[in-house]
């Protein structure tokens, strides 16, 4: 397949929530309690949630930038390329890239939507999260349809409004829902405990699926504070293996029948992961009395998971091993390991070896169909849709690296070493203490 003619769609990027969010989506006598924006003394802009700052409004969105500036955090809008919070340019920026459509995760918020837990009032916390979902629903995904899938956020702390808020959503168009992958680092019950059975029962009732993303419940540990932080980029999207073992042991799975996207997880350690996990029952499900509804957990994993990449040339080489019906692309706009805008470069080269079917599965048809999107429809047919079609609609946009800058790992006049855990925990002080998590991929 010549590379102009693929079609591809991503089931992981980020959005950098506009200052503006909130502007159309709260009746009158809520627009006091709305979240607001700041900018401190140093320049930086800052959202306000419930009369307390949150954390870096640009986590990683460095694309667009030279290389030697991806490790310097964006603090203010005027770091960052527009097509990160602007709608406009995103498509811009998606066309370039060749991307057709894309699930767009929160930032501010957390993957999973979390700072809406915090809320003094829950009730106020609930009808902010309402808020944000309208928005990305009716704005961000409205205004060009077809080309971003909608994604909410529920109150996953609050199962039975969770359960309502997904029927809302659902409504509204909602394919697919972020949740903390892991509750428990809330301090909230365990996914497998029944309080979650509202969610689950609504969830299946509307085919959404569940986007588990990789550091919104059980983040990367970070070996030491000595250590490069090279270690940590190397080995965060593996970290997901944890809560896949988690999610695969879940009843509720298999009764509900429900559907789980590994987001941001790569695929090049599924194979061996699903051996071990036949080995695990074959060997041990005698005393530990696992049960997968009369599956081995390989064949239970290919019934209810989606995979994704962004680059992996090794799991590309291997899908025998995984399943050509498991295997999506993602993209990571705007994070530091996001291709733009040379993604279907890149692609092309790792699936030259698949045979046109195949390319056409892993590029979009399982994304879609996974989804329940119909983007091909909506965009009045593929050939609207490929790479070459979606290029010729963004001949004008400039994607020449950019120098935005923004605080380095480094110290000023510091001379160069290896960058390790403890300078990025450091720069993001306090950001990276109240987020839990840190996010440089």
């Amino acid at each position: 397949m010549k590379l102009e003619d693929m079609v591809m769609v991503s089931v992981d990027d980020h959005i950098v929530e506009p200052m503006d969010m909130y502007a159309n989506h709260l009746p009158l006598e809520w627009k006091d309690k709305a979240p607001s924006m700041a900018q401190d003394a140093d320049g930086m802009d800052y959202w306000i949630f419930d009369g307390k700052r949150a954390g870096a409004i640009g986590l990683n969105a460095v694309v667009g930038r030279p290389k030697e500036e991806y490790g310097c955090e964006p603090v203010a809008f005027s770091q960052m390329r527009s097509g990160t919070y602007n709608i406009d340019a995103r498509i811009d920026d998606m066309n370039v890239n060749g991307i057709l459509s894309s699930i767009n995760f929160p930032s501010v918020v957390g993957f999973d939507g979390n700072r809406f837990m915090h809320y003094s009032d829950p009730k106020v916390g609930l009808r902010m999260l309402q808020a944000y979902n309208d928005w990305h629903i009716d704005e961000w995904c409205g205004k060009y349809p077809g080309r971003n899938i909608p994604v909410a956020i529920v109150p996953f702390w609050n199962p039975e409004e969770a359960a309502r808020e997904i029927e809302r959503a659902a409504r509204k168009g909602v394919r697919t829902i972020t949740m903390c992958d892991n509750p428990t680092f809330h301090g909230l019950p365990s996914i497998h405990k029944d309080v979650y059975k509202p969610m689950w029962k609504a969830l299946a009732n509307n085919g959404i699926v569940i986007s588990n993303h990789i550091g919104s419940g059980s983040p990367a540990p970070h070996a030491s504070m000595e250590t490069s932080i090279d270690a940590w980029i190397a080995t965060m999207p593996m970290a997901i293996a944890n809560s896949t073992a988690d999610w695969l042991n879940l009843k509720a799975l298999r009764d509900y029948d429900l559907k789980v996207c590994l987001s941001e997880g790569g695929i090049g350690w599924i194979p061996y992961f699903l051996e071990r996990a036949d080995f695990t029952f074959d060997h041990h499900s005698a005393w530990t009395h696992s049960e997968y509804g009369g599956l081995r957990p390989s064949e239970l994993f290919r019934k209810h998971f989606m995979t994704c990449f962004i680059d992996d040339a090794f799991g590309l080489q291997n899908i025998q091993s995984i399943g050509e019906d498991l295997i999506a692309y993602e993209c990571d706009y705007p994070h530091s390991d996001c291709l733009w805008p040379k993604a279907p470069e890149r692609f092309h080269e790792t699936v030259k070896h698949l045979t046109d079917a195949q390319i056409d599965k892993i590029g979009y048809q399982n994304a879609l169909r996974f989804f329940g999107y119909d983007a091909i429809g909506i965009m009045g047919g593929r050939d609207k849709c490929s790479v070459g079609a979606l290029r010729e609609h963004a001949r004008d946009v400039d994607i020449s690296p950019r120098s935005f800058g923004g605080p380095a790992p480094l110290a000023n006049g510091e001379e160069p070493r290896p960058v390790t855990s403890g300078d990025i925990l450091r720069m993001f002080g306090a950001v990276a203490q109240e987020d839990g998590m840190l996010e440089t991929a």
